[in-house]
């Protein structure tokens, strides 16, 4: 049984980690691994939670872990780090040194904690002298001191809370292990944990605790691990994704999931000192913990493995979108520690890629690689014996120029003394460059080099003859001819069952008449520019989201460019109320000799064979392009300066995030008209639709359709294509080849269902709602709700209305629906009947919220356990400045003004969850005024803002009145502030 997170549902129930007590954990279904159980054997009795911590602490005193049954609280934790540390240092502290010690290191700061863990410190003793020290031996994690405790309870200034399993490396807390119940979704274990640690004072920042690296949640039959982090980003509302979760796997991707096998697989004590030195990556540009996927480890461990063996090179097929650039980043710093290796290279194709990787390493780890502003200063750094030298990112076409002979400045004789150096190339989506002269320069140049390439789309005989130009093609190296044997794979169908990467919906645009379109042929564009105005907001969840339209020339995407410009100049003046989409356009200018220009040509085929014809004409096309970027967004871009253009064309499509306070849509793109670019290494959790008038095929389709299934939250259910040109044979080959999978079978998991099947959920998710209040002697109305008796009916509703909102908010985004499908889903639940369920739902939710986090301990165990998903219910359409200008219309004496009545609006105020907050004062302002009254937004505003004074003095004036003399002197200031 699968939860509506898509993870697995057990009706297990656990301890929390302060210690509530929660209806014991039921019998484990793995508990009894004998092939054949007779069936005159009485079951066992259910497995008690204190079974579990008992038989976890048995199988980690099996990995000769030492269990440490005197350590229950503060002071033996400390008294038993303090032995350690003093042993380790070869030292021995007074009383006064111990407690600065602790004073200096305990800190709420994780990242701070997990760097200090991790180098070697300095400390004032009393007589002045310093002493250098690390927490745990950092030379060889494998000879720390391992041991295991549980129910240690932590007392600090306003927190009491007690913690079922923690595992310590030399003393230091670094594993903490909560057994507790996955029955409603992981995100709700995480939740539990993140609000004990925001809760004041809490262990995890005023003791040892602040060095915990992983969480660790189990039910004995589902494990799940996450790293700790900050608050910043160990938290969730209605803007974030959940925190990452983390299941373990096998080199096949196969999951490990009953704890036993998670012990052994990951706990066993080099293998855990491992992860936490190696694998987990502190991101110091955002002060993040990062813990590398288990496909990214055996990546790194086979590329260090093949060049410690002298395997010759190698490939790593890992899906787009799963990380790769964390992947080579790892592989290359543990490359740069290795004395036998002299320069590692980190080889990419185009220059604002060499930009966006170095960035990216830079990220990880600040100053760890330098920019190489031309050719002559990658040869300067290659024959450089600094260490900072050791790794450097550069693109192909740079190196290119290193090692060709016939160049005027000679690099390739300056290179000489390296000819016999050991050197690894790291290829970043070895496709194109690669397959040709620069390759085999490489090769013949450094002999003893190693070349490992990462790709998400391999290169094999069925599309070794493809390349994306219109009528074109050209012949191609399979990626195996070149890079000799694969090393690790991690496809697609792997991301998206493990919910790395989102699946896809595509859409096969049919257009009305007899006589459709055949595959691959092209429609008329103004009647692909009308369809795409009539579904864009339905496809981008009312522009919470934004797109990419990929055209199949640059003359064409001149031409769209200006058809976008005159068809909504054209609907404003029919409709006033028209929204226009903000339309950026963005391909290469004619290279004119500008070698940047010709560098980022190197992976734009098509761009690079339109520029060859009536270059000039497209340069003033794009001049006029950026013209007219530079008048709606205020900026001062040029074509001669074309790489900041398109770096804030970038930026712009990545910070579309929601919400609209932190960027004002007028700010953001909706639809950016490439030709190549943007198609391949771009990553943005914020566009998820992808309109094609272009016809692609295998490795091309899948990077072009991959820019759109980013994970963000649940508002983005899946990546959306909507397909001007009939592709679905291109589709189904592409996704057969990459998958891994038989056909059918793939596009199971590859594609989500079709419209009909969702409302056939989304009817059953109502019917099962109606059953329920039907058996609480209610009828299935939102009115019904507030008659609920109880925490556990409220919880219920709550469960089953999100399933009921989260099918709709998938069918909302699909662009195919029929008449007869708009009609069925209205028929099932219509439009007032969910506003009004969606507002007894944020009222329901908030007040249970507001139990759950005044009673703690206190409050049920359905409470406890509930996940709100608020995420669910807050429209991108709908935001405050939308709120003023219907508003504003209702009170307008123009009958034809208003959108709404009073009640319409109201409704629609509390059935979106970002006015939680400031719900009362916006609806009781609505009903202070009077329809007809022809205030205009600026008089709305500064009104609404006049009544919540008012409310907030009478609401002080108040209490004053029913709290007597002394309340009255303080509301009396209170009042003065205001």
């Amino acid at each position: 049984m699968i939860d509506e997170s898509g993870f697995p549902l057990k009706d297990h129930y656990a301890r929390s980690a302060d210690g509530c007590r929660k209806p014991s954990a039921q019998e484990d279904a793995q508990a009894d691994r004998s092939p054949v159980r007779s069936l005159l054997q009485p079951l066992p009795p259910p497995m008690t939670e204190q079974d579990i911590e008992e038989a976890l602490i048995q199988k980690l005193s099996d990995l000769k872990y030492t269990y440490r049954t005197d350590i229950r609280d503060r002071a033996a934790l400390e008294h038993n780090f303090r032995l350690h540390f003093e042993a380790l240092n070869q030292v021995h502290l007074t009383d006064a040194e111990f407690h600065r010690l602790l004073d200096s290191i305990v800190t709420p700061d994780v990242y701070a904690a997990s760097r200090m863990l991790r180098e070697r410190n300095s400390f004032e003793r009393d007589d002045g002298t310093p002493l250098y020290y690390t927490l745990v031996n950092i030379k060889d994690w494998c000879k720390n001191t391992f041991e295991v405790i549980n129910q240690l309870r932590i007392n600090t200034d306003y927190s009491h809370h007690r913690y079922d399993v923690i595992l310590l490396l030399n003393g230091v807390p670094v594993v903490q292990i909560e057994l507790k119940t996955l029955a409603i979704s992981p995100r709700r274990a995480i939740q539990q944990i993140v609000e004990y640690k925001n809760d004041p004072g809490n262990g995890y920042a005023k003791t040892l605790l602040c060095f915990l690296q992983i969480f660790l949640v189990s039910n004995r039959s589902d494990t799940w691990y996450f790293a700790n982090n900050n608050s910043r980003h160990f938290a969730f509302n209605a803007d974030e994704r959940f925190l990452p979760l983390y299941q373990f796997a096998r080199e096949d991707n196969s999951k490990i999931t009953h704890l036993d096998d998670f012990a052994d697989a990951f706990l066993a004590k080099c293998t855990l000192g491992e992860m936490i030195s190696r694998y987990m990556v502190l991101v110091a540009s955002e002060q993040k913990l990062l813990m590398m996927r288990p496909y990214q480890i055996y990546a790194v461990k086979a590329i260090v493995d093949c060049i410690h063996q002298h395997r010759g090179n190698g490939y790593i097929w890992h899906t787009t979108g799963s990380g790769k650039t964390l992947t080579s980043f790892k592989a290359a710093t543990l490359l740069k520690d290795n004395p036998d290796i002299d320069k590692c290279l980190f080889v990419v194709d185009r220059k604002d890629l060499d930009r966006q990787t170095r960035e990216e390493f830079n990220k990880f780890q600040e100053g760890c690689v330098e920019e190489n502003t031309h050719t002559g200063t990658l040869v300067r750094r290659l024959l450089s014996e600094d260490y900072a030298d050791k790794v450097i990112v550069t693109t192909i076409q740079k190196l290119g120029l290193a090692l060709d002979g016939t160049h005027r400045r000679n690099y390739k004789e300056q290179l000489e003394p390296l000819r016999q150096s050991r050197i690894v190339f790291i290829f970043d989506e070895c496709h194109r460059s690669q397959f040709g002269e620069n390759h085999k320069a490489i090769k013949e140049f450094f002999p003893n080099a190693q070349l490992f390439g990462f790709t998400g789309t391999p290169i094999f005989e069925q599309n070794a003859n493809y390349q994306q130009i219109e009528g074109e093609q050209a012949s191609y190296r399979t990626t195996q001819d070149i890079f000799q044997q694969l090393l690790h794979a991690y496809t697609i169908t792997h991301a998206i069952e493990d919910l790395n990467v989102l699946r896809f919906h595509v859409d096969y645009y049919k257009p009305e008449g007899k006589q459709p379109p055949k595959p691959g042929e092209p429609l008329a564009k103004r009647a692909i520019v009308e369809a795409i105005l009539a579904k864009h907001d339905a496809a981008t969840a009312g522009r919470k989201f934004n797109a990419l339209l990929a055209t199949a020339s640059i003359n064409d995407a001149i031409e769209y460019h200006a058809l976008f410009e005159t068809i909504q100049a054209e609907k404003q003046t029919e409709n006033p109320d028209f929204r226009p989409l903000n339309i950026a356009c963005v391909f290469s200018p004619p290279a004119e000799g500008n070698q940047d220009v010709l560098q980022i040509q190197e992976d734009l085929p098509q761009e690079k064979a339109d520029n060859a014809q009536d270059p000039d004409r497209k340069k003033a096309a794009l001049q006029a392009i950026i013209t007219a970027y530079n008048r709606r967004y205020g900026s001062n871009h040029s074509i001669g300066e074309f790489d900041l253009y398109y770096q804030d064309v970038q930026k712009r499509i990545k910070d579309q995030q929601y919400l609209n306070t932190d960027l004002p849509h007028d700010q953001k793109i909706d639809i950016t008209i490439v030709v190549d670019m943007l198609l391949t290494g771009f990553d943005s959790q914020y566009l998820n639709t992808l309109y094609v008038d272009k016809n692609l095929k295998y490795h091309g389709l899948i990077q072009a359709f991959s820019r759109t299934n980013r994970i963000l939250n649940d508002t983005k259910p899946y990546g959306n294509i909507l397909d001007f040109r009939q592709q679905q044979e291109a589709v189904d080959a592409a996704i057969s080849l990459f998958s891994g999978q038989s056909g059918e079978q793939a596009k199971r998991i590859w594609l989500v269902d079709k419209a009909p099947v969702v409302i056939e959920r989304l009817q059953g998710a109502m019917e099962q709602l109606g059953t329920f209040l039907q058996s609480q002697g209610l009828p299935s109305a939102p009115e019904a709700i507030p008659q609920l008796q109880g925490d556990v009916a409220r919880c219920q509703f709550i469960k089953l209305f999100k399933d009921v909102q989260r099918f709709k908010t998938q069918l909302d985004q699909y662009t195919d629906l029929t008449p007869e499908d708009r009609t069925v889903i209205e028929q099932v639940v219509p439009t007032e009947t969910l506003q009004g369920f969606r507002g007894v739902y944020l009222d329901t939710a908030q007040r249970l919220k507001e139990q759950r986090d005044q009673g703690g301990c206190k409050a049920s165990p359905e409470v406890q356990q509930l996940d709100f998903e608020f995420v669910l219910f807050a429209s991108a359409v709908i935001d405050y400045d939308y709120i003023m200008t219907l508003i504003s219309r209702y009170t307008n004496p123009t009958p034809g003004k208003q959108k709404m009545n009073r009640e319409e609006l109201v409704g629609l105020i509390l059935s979106d969850a970002k006015f939680l907050e400031d719900r009362e004062e916006i609806t009781a302002y609505i009903n202070s005024l009077e329809a007809g009254k022809g205030l205009d937004e600026r008089a709305i505003r500064e009104g609404f803002e006049r009544f919540k004074a008012r409310k907030q003095k009478q609401q002080i004036v108040d209490m004053a009145q029913a709290h007597g003399s002394y309340a009255r002197k303080w509301c009396t200031g209170a009042l003065q502030l205001a």
